[in-house]
């Protein structure tokens, strides 16, 4: 402390303020740094939220007596309330996902309730809940569900109920096939709705299913053998790898499939397989007889020789046999939808047979003719390969390009390290840039004045700071005492303190020759 003293008496006033001002501004920043610390490190609870359930869940949140943050749609809470928070949450049902349910039936009064409206609240809650429905998959941000329910009337037929669904993923695109299982979860959630009545619509790729088409229907603009394409790929790169390596073949699979669909209706009449359903038979006979006193005819008027009268007889038979034949027919009605394979293209590169030397050579060789012809034939038999429709599967070998960094374990890295300690790493840095500027403005400064001390045996006089081979020299009886020599070596080694010293020597010299003169005076 005497030290500090001495040191502390001989800076100049401005010396003194700069020196205060900058322990003052080094404690209001370690002030504030314990702040910053004492405050607690803050964890998302939920993200993606929409701004209703978002403000829900916070006033859940601050119910509960915990702090709570909100960052565009995400909330906010420390981290180690976290767990406790969503569970207390979960057990009141909050975050609510997607709209209302049932539950707006539960607010429905009776009394008062006209039919109209709790058929629209009806509506509106089968609309929550399919879009509660949907929210539960993996990777869906948001949806939402119209339904359009025709009103029955008198004497109206056809009015047949359409929905449409709006989705949002947080993958990209939505997969057809999900949007036609979304499709027939609605159609079968609602009576009398039919799956193509259903469009199904991504918010940010466009139009997925629209009305009245099915999946595979190529005005969606999706290829029919797209899907086919890709499990062939994957069947023969699993095949393939079995026996060349993970990696060492590239399969490409090309279907050209039917775009159009067609319905052909057949009706087959076999003529030689009649069968005799019904035989209608009739039978007539007539006969007659007659005389001269008959009808008057031309031949009554004759003069008749033997002068006696005439007879006649007539008889007539008829026979008629009706027989109603059912001649056997087929009627067949085939349908061919979109996606018929018409033609398969399978295109094969596979890697020849690397093997490494001692030294690390490698060295490259190409796989014999009669294991690529295997090869051939394995792909043919998983592909179904049909040489009557022109398929064609090519198996070609090449060398591959080396691939950097393959088989290389990931790891966390440095990267991960500061993301998990960002803040804690700032406050280090902080702290150590406060230290370095006291220690080179504010230490430093004060320590230089300091080595100003006084001769030994005369503590009025300023002088450098011996060395320390002086000091030995000074401290040793028996060593010899040559103070020219040592100031002499003091002052070849510190010139510019050595004139601050002399300058401070003069200026005390005159001082005390002006007060002697002023003295005697």
């Amino acid at each position: 402390m005497g030290r500090f003293a001495s040191v502390w008496s001989a800076l100049e006033p401005r010396q003194r303020l700069v020196a205060a001002l900058a322990v003052v501004a080094t404690l209001a920043v370690l002030g504030g740094l314990v702040q910053a610390a004492r405050q607690p490190s803050m964890a998302t609870l939920y993200s993606g939220l929409d701004s209703a359930a978002a403000g829900e869940v916070m006033a859940a949140v601050e119910a509960m007596g915990v702090k709570t943050e909100a960052r565009g749609g995400a909330v906010l809470v420390p981290i180690g309330d976290r767990d406790r928070v969503r569970l207390a949450l979960a057990a009141e049902g909050l975050p609510r996902n997607g709209p209302a349910g049932y539950e707006i039936l539960e607010k429905v009064d009776g009394f008062g309730t006209t039919s109209e409206m709790f058929e629209a609240n009806y509506w509106r809650a089968k609309e929550g809940e399919l879009a509660r429905t949907i929210l539960a998959a993996p990777g869906m941000r948001s949806a939402r569900v119209h339904i359009a329910n025709p009103v029955g009337k008198p004497f109206q037929r056809g009015a047949t109920p359409t929905a449409s669904v709006t989705l949002t993923t947080n993958y990209g695109p939505l997969d057809p096939q999900i949007a036609e299982a979304i499709r027939y979860m609605v159609s079968s959630a609602v009576a009398g709705l039919a799956p193509t009545s259903v469009s199904v619509i991504d918010a940010a790729h466009g139009v997925v299913l629209r009305m009245g088409e099915a999946a595979g229907d190529p005005r969606n603009g999706r290829l029919p053998g797209g899907a086919r394409e890709a499990q062939l790929r994957a069947e023969v790169e699993r095949l393939l790898a079995a026996r060349v390596g993970e990696g060492k073949a590239i399969v490409t699979v090309a279907v050209d499939a039917e775009m159009q669909s067609e319905t052909v209706t057949e009706r087959l009449v076999d003529p030689q397989s009649r069968v005799a359903i019904s035989t209608d038979t009739r039978d007539v006979s007539e006969n007659a007889t007659g005389g001269v006193g008959g009808a008057a005819t031309v031949a009554s008027n004759l003069p008749q020789a033997g002068g006696g009268g005439q007879e006649s007889t007539r008889a007539r038979t008829e026979a008629e046999e009706r027989v109603n034949y059912e001649v056997s027919q087929t009627t067949r009605e085939r349908i061919k939808p979109a996606g018929a394979v018409k033609r398969l293209t399978v295109a094969v590169l596979v890697d020849g047979v690397a093997s490494f030397a001692a030294d690390g050579t490698r060295t490259w060789a190409p796989r014999p003719q009669a294991e690529l012809d295997q090869l051939r034939q394995l792909v043919q038999s998983a592909v179904g390969f049909n040489g009557e429709r022109g398929d064609v599967v090519t198996v070609e070998m090449l060398e591959f390009a080396e691939r950097p960094g393959v088989g290389v374990t990931a790891t966390s890295g440095v990267g991960a390290f500061f993301e998990r300690n960002a803040m804690n790493l700032i406050q280090m840095g902080v702290l150590a840039m406060v230290a370095l500027g006291l220690m080179l403005f504010v230490l430093r400064p004060l320590m230089r004045a300091a080595e100003l001390q006084t001769i030994p045996g005369d503590p009025d006089t300023p002088m450098l700071e011996w060395p320390e081979g002086a000091r030995r020299g000074v401290d040793d009886e028996d060593a010899p005492l040559d103070r020219l020599s040592l100031l002499k070596q003091t002052f070849e080694e510190r010139r510019d303190d050595s004139a601050t010293v002399l300058r401070s020597w003069l200026e005390r010299d005159v001082n005390e020759t002006a007060d002697k003169e002023s003295d005697a005076a």
